[in-house]
């Protein structure tokens, strides 16, 4: 396996600017060196591979934030080879880091997911688990959504304490609802550092302004399972609008967002506090059929996953064609993919220091596509985990 990979006549997306024609050195995971002249090396003394990047564009691999299972597994089967069939399948997407996810369940059932995660050990040329979103069990019945009822629980400091533990810190976005948060769980998780989301909520706009004075960073898949927009009270998505501090998940599906309201929240929130996410489950990249997530039958027809009873339950989206949808949409430029799919999802978890951006020193979590975003190769920590 080549050490090295040379990436030459590539459009190149760094932080700062488009380099047209430039060079990129990958090394041992990592980018080493971005130029806009051909880079020499010394054939004799190392091993590399050289890519012939005419014609495409480099940007850094998705993140997806908010992903429960694919390919057939599910973070919930809390074993090794459930994260290993996620992580092998979400480099054909793009995605080159994701964090686990997790669904109201039984303590029990969680503390397995969480335990699993914890000593979990990324392998090299597949998608990364970079840590974990804790999606329930501490949101709103009202707006459960696809969270079974029986295993939704009030906030709780010290149970929190006990999964951050089991964990072993590997927990860095929680979804819970605010308006039910009677314990102080969120000035616990904004000292501590926590990305907050509020989702699966009933709250109020008043309720979710409160929340955000008090440490709520983010909103869970925007739109699907919260208060919507009224003329009395624009509730948890005209808080998205209002609020510059709320960051905001997005289901680019056209399902649970029509292309219609993608716009609208385009035009008024703008790419610097969007996230891209899938919230895909395991029959992402399986055909059409009868499924489960948290023990409830789920039926796949035509890009649709419901319930029984028709509820929404999770989706099988990828993230490429996320990033398609989104750049369809007026106004919407490659430079605005990146900080949706790569920058803002890498800054809300803390880790924009080793990933999100084309920056000599981060992680070589790179994607080479053309102007339509059709992938040809995913590279994951320097490693070509896909190619077309």
């Amino acid at each position: 396996m080549s050490t090295s990979i040379l990436i030459q006549d590539i459009t190149i997306y760094t932080e700062d600017e488009k380099i047209e024609n430039g060079f990129l050195l990958l090394k041992e995971g990592k980018i080493v060196e971005i130029s806009k002249h051909p880079i020499l090396l010394d054939q004799n003394s190392e091993d590399y591979l050289c890519i012939d990047g005419e014609g495409l564009i480099a940007i850094p691999g998705f993140i997806d934030g908010h992903i429960h299972g694919a390919a057939g597994a599910d973070t919930m089967d809390a074993s090794e080879e459930a994260l290993d069939t996620i992580a092998t399948c979400l480099p054909k997407e793009g995605t080159t880091s994701f964090l686990a996810t997790t669904m109201t369940q039984s303590n029990e059932n969680i503390e397995k997911a969480l335990r699993n995660i914890a000593c979990y050990e990324n392998k090299a040329g597949k998608s990364e688990v970079v840590g974990i979103h804790l999606e329930g069990p501490f949101i709103n019945e009202e707006k459960k959504g696809a969270q079974p009822a029986e295993f939704i629980h009030s906030p709780n400091v010290e149970l929190m304490k006990k999964w951050q533990e089991i964990s072993a810190g590997m927990i860095k976005t929680i979804t819970l609802a605010p308006e039910c948060d009677g314990d102080g769980l969120i000035p616990y998780l904004e000292q501590n550092g926590y990305n907050i989301s509020a989702g699966h909520s009933s709250a109020t706009f008043e309720e979710i302004k409160q929340s955000v004075s008090q440490g709520v960073a983010q909103l869970t898949h925007l739109c699907n399972a919260m208060t919507g927009l009224h003329h009395r009270d624009i509730g948890a998505v005209g808080a998205a609008f209002l609020l510059n501090e709320l960051k905001a998940e997005i289901i680019a599906d056209e399902i649970h967002t029509s292309e219609e309201m993608l716009q609208i929240i385009y035009n008024n929130i703008g790419s610097e506090r969007l996230l891209l996410i899938s919230d895909a489950i395991r029959a992402k990249s399986l055909p059409d059929g009868a499924y489960e997530l948290g023990g409830q039958p789920v039926t796949v027809l035509n890009g649709r996953a419901t319930l029984e009873d028709g509820t929404l339950a999770g989706s099988i989206l990828k993230m490429d064609e996320a990033a398609k949808n989104m750049l369809k949409l007026d106004g919407v430029t490659i430079r605005d993919i990146i900080k949706m799919s790569a920058e803002n999802p890498a800054k809300q978890i803390n880790i924009f220091d080793q990933k999100g951006s084309i920056t000599v020193g981060k992680d070589a979590d790179i994607l080479l596509l053309d102007e339509k975003l059709a992938i040809k190769y995913t590279i994951c920590r320097g490693i070509i985990a896909y190619e077309e």
